[in-house]
Formats: structure tokens, C-alpha cells, sequence
């Protein structure tokens, strides 16, 4: 019996709910979108870490429970640990996936963690956000996501939307012999992320959530 094709999600997939929320009526649509799109953002940028992480011979479907247990394990892995993570393994650099827009973007992501963390304590009021500064916030994380699937789409064959992260290029040929670094082991990844994506303890908790804390089963 033949299965089902599923439809891959993409960007203009994954961002139909900012969509929702930004129509609808809710006194609180900005700053709801505004969370929600900063969670895609760091989750698309953890999946192709993840996607990539995957593509060493070493690892297999028996290694993805273990490899996601392993990442959510560390609550010091932030979104810019994750960028280094990414910087360390993947043959173009994140700069390169983002584009000409990445230095300024870069700064703003630094801006939106401590918004974020306002935002869940209540306390946004301080920075007398309103909605057309909110709406332009949302504007950079949709270009930062819509550029960097493309990009990675291109050069790494997956755009860190889809589904399911754990899977091996089909489109990218020997993606995994031109990973800039090498992991042969679930210990030896456990290592990478202790020297190349966790935060020291005393720059920890002042930008965007622990990645570990928003894994779960997503990937």
C-alpha cells in the first residue's frame, strides 16, 4: 500500500500562524506574534544544527532519541551557542545563509532575547514597546528566516522547517565529508556542545531561553 505523500513545510507554512494572530482582534496580537516568531526563529536555527549533526556517519534513526535527550540536556546552550555550533560544523557560515543583512540582524536577535524575557515577566512596559516597534521586530525575524531557508535549502539541502531534523540529505552530495568539524560518537557530541555552544555561567539567562528548554520531540 502506497503511503500518503505529506506536504514539507516551509516558511510561508510555518509562519501561517503569526499570520492568524496579526488578523485577529486580540488586544495582545503583537507582542503574541511577536514571542511566537522569535520560537521559530530559534527553533529553525536549532533544527539545522540538529540536520546537520545527523549527517555524520556515526549516527542513525537508533540515535535520535539519544540525540535529542543530549542537547535538551544542557540548559547553557542559548540561540547564539547554537549559532556557533552551526558556525563550527556547517561548509558555509551562517553569516553566508543569512546574507548582507546578518550583522544587522545579529544585534536585533540580542535586542529581542531581553524583550522576550520582559515580555513573560510582565515588564515590557519599560521599554515602551508599541505595536509599530513590535511589528518592525516581527518584520527582521521573518526576513531572518525566510533568507536563511532559502540559503540553507540550497546549500545544505534542508531548510530547517521541516518536520522531522533527523534525516540524511538526499539533495546535498557528501554534505557529511564537507562538515567542518567531525563528531564519531554520542560522547564526542556531548563534547561539542560543552566547548563550542555553551554559554559561560556568568553571561548566562540575559538573552533568549536555553535552547534545551523549548527541544521537547520537535525535531
Amino acid at each position: 500500500m502506497t503511503r500518503p505523500l505529506t506536504k514539507r513545510m516551509s516558511y510561508v507554512d510555518e509562519f501561517k500562524t503569526v499570520d492568524l494572530i496579526l488578523n485577529s482582534d486580540s488586544r495582545t496580537r503583537t507582542v503574541d506574534a511577536f514571542a511566537l516568531s522569535l520560537i521559530k526563529a530559534e527553533r529553525q536555527t536549532r533544527k539545522l544544527f540538529t540536520y546537520l549533526v545527523y549527517q555524520f556517519p556515526a549516527f542513525g534513526p537508533a540515535d535520535r532519541i539519544e540525540l535529542r535527550r543530549i542537547l535538551a540536556a544542557s540548559t547553557s546552550v542559548y540561540f547564539d551557542g547554537v549559532i556557533r555550533g552551526l558556525d563550527q560544523l556547517s561548509p558555509v557560515s551562517m553569516s553566508d545563509l543569512v546574507g548582507i543583512e546578518y550583522a544587522h540582524l545579529s544585534d536585533r536577535f540580542r535586542v529581542f532575547g531581553r524583550y522576550r524575557n520582559k515580555i513573560f515577566h510582565g515588564q515590557i512596559t519599560e521599554y515602551g514597546l508599541g505595536a509599530a516597534q513590535l511589528s518592525q521586530n516581527i518584520v527582521d525575524i521573518r526576513l531572518w528566516c525566510q533568507t536563511l531557508a532559502g540559503n540553507a535549502l540550497r546549500e545544505l539541502g534542508y531548510d530547517g522547517f521541516g518536520r522531522n531534523s533527523f534525516r540524511k540529505s538526499d539533495t546535498t552530495p557528501n554534505l557529511s565529508e564537507r562538515l567542518k568539524s567531525r563528531i564519531n560518537s554520542l560522547a564526542e557530541y556531548e563534547v561539542f556542545i560543552r566547548d563550542h555552544m555553551e554559554r559561560p555561567r556568568q553571561r548566562r539567562c540575559t538573552d533568549v531561553a536555553p535552547t534545551g528548554t523549548l527541544m521537547a520531540s520537535e525535531n
